[in-house]
Order: structure tokens, then C-alpha cells, then sequence
């Protein structure tokens, strides 16, 4: 049996490998094939990912049945990391400390870089040869639900649309259940659909998503205002430039980390309900509560 930190290195490591072979595989302009590239290899924890895996082998199921579906969804959230570093958006000139995409190939690039890692996801799940046809269609709907307008870009939106204004706790949770948890949603998700679980299982994986998305926020909320720049590879107290309600500011620090030991132990409680080894999604779980990156 893997350690944990055996499971994180071999897996990010084989999700690495499929998105490079993805992108080397089309064959196109190599300014944009570099622009992919570089975003893809600029490190990051590989959650999304790795909640893929970890969910398909919960279920005794071989991960490799995942693979192209972990590489697909860290390339969707990396096309909305791409585009959130543009100038229009949250206008950042680091990410993972490094320069950020459009620094390094120019916004109209950037752009292209980001709509072509979106398009490649849904051809990665497409073109994977170990799923059925069933359960391709059942992850393109997902993977299309909570990248889009209901989820991820909605979030998105709400986000922007907050600004400069104090938000209700109610009304920041659902802009970061669209904004930060679609995509953690999906990848819980997407695996236990691969896995074969049952409808009740996934309703229990969705609330354990659900916990998990508001935890990862509020920890980067915390990060944000405590967090060091340096190892995070970005600058700290972004949300105060740009008046943005977050955890710590409506709830205090104490009160934001009180709320994500309060989401993680939820997590967990939602785990333990289901007969799975769910050993990596505990470790991914607290990997999320306790970083500081």
C-alpha cells in the first residue's frame, strides 16, 4: 500500500506526463503549444487530479481508468488560472512564482492558451479508450455544468460583481461553491462516476466536495492576509487591494480558521458514512485544511 506522500508523488507525476503527451500530440502553432505548456508545468498541488484518483481507488478500481480525466481537469482549471491573470481580470503578474502567461506570450496568446486547454479537456475525455460511451457522455456533462455559467465562470462572475461591497457569509459562500468548489465538485465526482458508485454514495461525495470547496477557500482567504508570498508563489493581500469580502474579513482570522476546521471535520464526517477506503481523499482533505501555498 502507498504512503500518502507516495500516492501525491507518483500520481501528480503520471497526470504531469499525460498533459504533456496530450499537447505534444496536436501538433500545432508552437508559440501556443509553448503558452499551453508552460502553465501546465508551472507546478501547483494537483488537487483536482489527484481527488480523481484518489476517488477511483477508494472504490478498488484502477487509476489508471482516470488518467486522462485528471489530466483533463487540471487543464480546464488551469485555462480559468490563465485567464484569471489577464489584465481585465485580477491582473497578476505571478503564479506559482513565475511570471504569468500573458507576461511571458502576450494577452492574445494567453487567451488562445486557455481556450485551447478548455477545448482539449473535452477531447481527452472523448478520445479515452478505457471509458464506455455512458460514462464519457455522463463526464462531459459534468465536467460542461460546473466549468460553466452554473458553476466555475459564474463564480467567477459573482466574484467580480462583489467587489468594492461587503457580501453576506451566505451570498460569499455561494460565489466560492461556483467559483472554487464546481471544479473540486467535479473531480470527487467524475471519479466515482468512473468508479461505477452508486447515486447515494455520489450524494455523499457531493457533500464531502462541498465541505472541501469551502475549506479550500478559506484557507487561501487566510493564505492571502498571513500566508508568505514568496512560498506561495504570488503576492499576499490581493483581496484587500481589491475590496473583496472574504472569511477572515467577515468573520475574523479566528473566526475564518474556526470555519475551516468546522468545513474539514464536516469533510471527513460525510467520508466516513461510505464503505471505501478512503484513506487519499483523508489526506487530500487535510493537505487542503493545513497548506501554506
Amino acid at each position: 500500500m502507498m504512503t500518502f506522500e507516495q500516492f501525491m508523488q507518483h500520481y501528480k507525476q503520471e497526470t504531469e506526463n499525460c498533459m504533456k503527451n496530450a499537447i505534444v500530440a496536436t501538433n500545432s502553432d508552437q508559440k501556443l503549444e509553448q503558452s499551453m505548456i508552460y502553465s501546465l508545468e508551472a507546478g501547483g498541488k494537483r488537487i483536482r487530479p489527484l481527488l480523481v484518483l484518489a476517488t477511483i481507488i477508494a472504490y478498488g478500481r484502477e487509476p489508471e481508468l482516470g488518467y486522462q480525466t485528471a489530466a483533463a481537469m487540471e487543464m480546464i482549471h488551469t485555462y480559468s488560472l490563465i485567464h484569471d491573470d489577464l489584465p481585465a481580470m485580477d491582473n497578476d503578474d505571478y503564479r506559482r512564482g513565475k511570471l504569468t502567461n500573458h507576461k511571458v506570450y502576450g494577452e492574445a496568446t494567453a487567451i488562445l492558451a486557455g481556450d485551447a486547454l478548455l477545448t482539449k479537456a473535452f477531447e481527452m475525455i472523448v478520445s479515452d479508450a478505457t471509458l464506455t460511451a455512458t460514462i464519457k457522455v455522463d463526464l462531459i456533462q459534468l465536467f460542461a455544468k460546473n466549468a460553466g455559467a452554473n458553476g466555475m465562470v459564474g463564480g467567477q462572475q459573482a466574484d467580480i460583481l462583489g467587489e468594492n461591497r461587503t457580501l453576506s457569509l451566505s451570498e460569499l459562500e455561494s460565489i466560492h461553491r461556483r467559483k472554487t468548489g464546481a471544479l473540486l465538485s467535479a473531480s470527487v465526482l467524475s471519479g466515482a462516476i468512473i468508479a461505477g458508485a452508486s447515486e447515494d454514495d455520489k450524494k455523499v461525495l457531493e457533500k464531502f466536495a462541498h465541505h472541501i470547496g469551502i475549506a479550500f477557500q478559506i484557507c487561501d482567504d487566510i493564505l492571502d492576509v498571513i500566508g508568505d508570498a514568496q512560498k506561495m508563489g504570488k503576492k499576499t493581500g490581493a483581496d484587500s487591494e481589491l475590496q473583496k469580502s472574504t472569511y477572515p474579513a467577515l468573520l475574523s482570522l479566528e473566526g475564518a480558521k474556526q470555519a475551516l476546521a468546522e468545513h474539514t471535520d464536516l469533510a471527513k464526517q460525510a467520508l466516513g458514512t461510505l464503505d471505501i477506503d478512503a484513506t487519499f481523499l483523508l489526506g487530500l482533505t487535510d493537505l487542503i485544511a493545513v497548506r501554506d501555498f
